[in-house]
């Protein structure tokens, strides 16, 4: 949006002044910030002196790419960062102040940060010998992987709401109703965090949840510290404050009070993140501090019968916001298959696929401007849909942030290459890896043949793994074919070359691997991550190039962090593995990724987006049409099952010894829908498509929430 209004123009100019602005999203307060930014920078403010701060990464591009806008001229560096990012700078700057007082066991040593995936690798340490050795969380039914989210996301939900670590536990067991059994798992989680936490305290490791608690506790109350953040930062932008946690918004609520000028703003129908602590009512306290509240309500994207939809489902769940728009029909934004027209999950996929294929090809809707949206992307899922999109020729990516990279095809391929190249690991892959990363390393490789390949040339207990084509009989390599056998070999002599390479100058580090082994082999002509598409960008086959990239690029940057951590922490007590056989061992036990922003060239925009809701919501993204799939699914509804930790219970204005009834979680429930619904629709320029399918993905009936919340809506239209 390049015309600002005259009501936005006022308070783009007040540049001395500390406006608290609010409006549903899509009213414009994103792009007032931005041109805001772009206002105290081109007026000569000192870039030095202006800071960013948001809830998380992702939302910082409209932020950045205004500075490396070229109608801006030269610029310094303006701080755009998330509070414990800007906690993990100042802990660094001020650790001899704070080291020893808040209570690390080696303040004379620098601190070692640690990432999610570090984090959850260190207190693997902890929980996996209670788990196998003393009986540890034996009443629960949880994957290894979920068990440690669960855990670590206790701790950050208690550095967040400034909660005494020994309290998570006994909030846990107040709020519980169920099994009594349930509460001998909380005291268990107490005593796995509590030893996690006294290990890092002693080995100077600083996870999310300490950071946040050092910063909070130990240095903003610092005169020093705060000296210089206050003369430092005069200038404050802090956006989607409604998505941040209270521990930010006690920071922000005392340091605007110093700043010259301050724009605090809220999405009103915003707190999609309070399962990471998001609180909106928290954040309203910022407005008692600020000279001017200013409410956008003109909505900029959403057409009037977009909102009338999301105003008469929130009718139907009890929970309408304000009158409806006056004139508006959501029947004409609404696109559905008839009743009954849909019974299997397959007949929706095509459906959508064609609809989405309308739009591209007889409207001329650019990719881009459709997302499709599930409350849950499956592997199922999304290989059926994209594969669907890719026949009728339409480019298509997948984002899924919570997605472990094993699950990635491209990081199997990578990590099982590395196993390969690696054999004095002790590692080798089964047969059906090899064949899968063959397939995928090498272009025009089908899984037949792929197999077939497999089963003449990899020899784990031979000196070297993997044969030669050569030697291969001669009926065999004409099925294979001479262009794909060269390939293989190709591959499979750059693994040799790089094992001698090893005996002579030892183990190179995992990252470095991974980049040479993508830039020399896997991204040259001929392989699978560089894709035969003519260079057509265009084309359906490069959104399965540009995803391999960023698989590739999000391993690397994780092999990255992992071995610097391992360098400056403590050595593990695998003390047989190098630090690329752990981290190999660590992505295959299936350890969450961290987060990381994707190199602009790997940013995507003119392909149909899938995703799941929440995380489209997270990006503040607005599409022309959105698709919401399997909308009689109860996963648009039910939030995902936590035994070990809960995301309302676990809140700063939450009663220490209520208990969580059935009526709150149905509340929570209905709310949570709402507020997803309100977040969806703010983001639609031009109309909505509904997947509907009687029956799901594993062949039960639907009939969820939303769907008979629409279904009500539709009746009250029609009378």
């Amino acid at each position: 949006m390049d015309v600002l209004t005259p009501e936005q123009n006022d308070t783009l100019t007040a540049l001395r002044r500390r406006i608290f602005l609010t409006g549903p999203p899509g009213t414009g307060k994103t792009t007032l910030a931005v041109q805001r930014l772009r206002l105290l920078v081109g007026q000569g403010m000192p870039p030095t002196a202006i800071l960013v701060v948001l809830p998380q990464r992702l939302l910082a591009t409209p932020y950045l790419d205004a500075l490396h806008d070229p109608t801006l001229g030269p610029t310094g560096a303006v701080d755009v960062i998330t509070l414990d990012g800007l906690a993990r700078r100042l802990i660094a700057l001020f650790w001899p102040l704070i080291g020893e007082r808040a209570g690390f066991g080696q303040p004379d040593q620098p601190p070692v940060f640690l990432t999610v995936e570090t984090a959850q690798f260190y207190l693997d340490g902890i929980v996996a010998p209670l788990v196998e050795k003393e009986g540890y969380f034996q009443g629960l039914t949880i994957e290894p992987t979920r068990l440690l989210s669960q855990l670590l996301d206790n701790l950050n939900k208690a550095a967040l709401i400034g909660l005494p670590l020994t309290e998570v536990s006994e909030r846990l067991k107040g709020a519980w109703v169920g099994e009594p059994t349930q509460r001998l798992a909380f005291d268990q989680a107490a005593d796995c965090l509590q030893r996690y936490r006294d290990f890092c305290l002693a080995h100077n490791l600083l996870d999310f949840s300490l950071q946040i608690e050092t910063f909070a506790r130990h240095l903003y109350p610092q005169p020093a510290a705060r000296a210089y953040l206050f003369e430092r930062y005069r200038h404050l932008i802090a956006d989607n404050l409604e998505e941040d946690t209270p521990a930010v918004h006690d920071v922000v609520l005392d340091w605007v009070r110093h700043c010259e000028s301050a724009l605090i703003i809220l999405d009103e129908s915003g707190g999609h993140r309070r399962f990471l602590g998001a609180d909106p009512a928290s954040a309203t306290r910022l407005a008692d501090v600020c000279d001017e509240r200013i409410r956008l309500h003109h909505p900029l994207v959403a057409p009037p019968d977009v909102l009338h939809l999301a105003h008469q489902i929130g009718v139907s769940l009890n929970r309408p916001v304000g009158p409806p728009p006056p004139g508006a029909d959501f029947r004409r934004i609404l696109h559905r298959p008839g009743e009954g027209e849909l019974r299997f999950h397959p007949q929706m996929l095509d459906w959508v696929a064609d609809a989405v294929a309308r739009l591209v090809h007889e409207q001329g809707v650019p990719p881009g401007e459709t997302a499709v949206l599930a409350p849950f992307v499956g592997d199922a899922l999304r290989f059926s849909l994209l594969q669907r999109l890719s026949e009728r020729g339409i480019p298509a990516v997948s984002h899924r942030p919570s997605r472990a990279l094993r699950d990635e095809p491209a990081a199997r391929c990578l990590l099982t290459l590395a196993r390969l190249a690696h054999p004095d690991w002790q590692m080798p892959p089964p047969p059906f890896d090899v064949a899968l990363a063959l397939m995928q390393a090498i272009a025009g490789l089908d899984l037949v043949r792929a197999r077939l390949l497999t089963d003449v040339v990899y020899r784990p207990h031979a000196p070297v793994w993997l044969g030669t084509y050569a030697a291969i009989e001669s009926d065999l390599r004409d099925r294979i074919t001479p262009a794909l056998g060269e390939r293989y070999d190709r591959l499979r002599d750059w693994l040799v070359a790089y094992r001698e390479r090893i005996q002579r100058e030892g183990e190179a580090p995992m990252d470095h691997f991974l980049a040479r082994l993508f830039g020399e082999v896997l991204a040259q002509p001929g392989f699978g991550f560089r894709g035969e598409v003519g260079g057509v960008s265009d084309a359906p086959g490069w959104a399965a190039v540009l995803d391999n990239a960023r698989i590739a690029h999000r391993l690397i940057e994780s092999a990255r962090q992992f071995r610097q951590v391992l360098t400056e922490g403590p050595a593990p007590d695998e003390r047989d593995l190098t630090p690329g056989a752990r981290f190999v061992t660590m992505v295959a036990r299936g350890l969450l990724a961290a987060t990381t922003l994707q190199p602009a060239g790997l940013t995507r925009r003119d392909a149909v987006l899938v995703a799941p809701a929440y995380s489209f919501l997270m990006t503040n993204r607005f599409v022309d049409y959105q698709v919401w799939l399997d909308v009689g699914s109860t996963g648009w509804w039910e939030r995902i099952y936590q035994p070990l930790t809960h995301p309302y219970v676990l809140r700063r204005d939450w009663p220490a010894a209520r208990p969580w009834t059935d009526a709150d979680e149905f509340d929570a429930r209905q709310e949570a829908l709402n507020r997803l619904v309100l977040g969806l629709a703010h983001r639609c320029r031009r109309g909505i498509y509904l997947g509907i399918s009687d029956l799901s993905e594993q062949g039960y009936e639907q009939r969820g929430p939303l769907l008979q919340a629409i279904q009500a809506a539709l009746r009250r239209a029609s009378r």
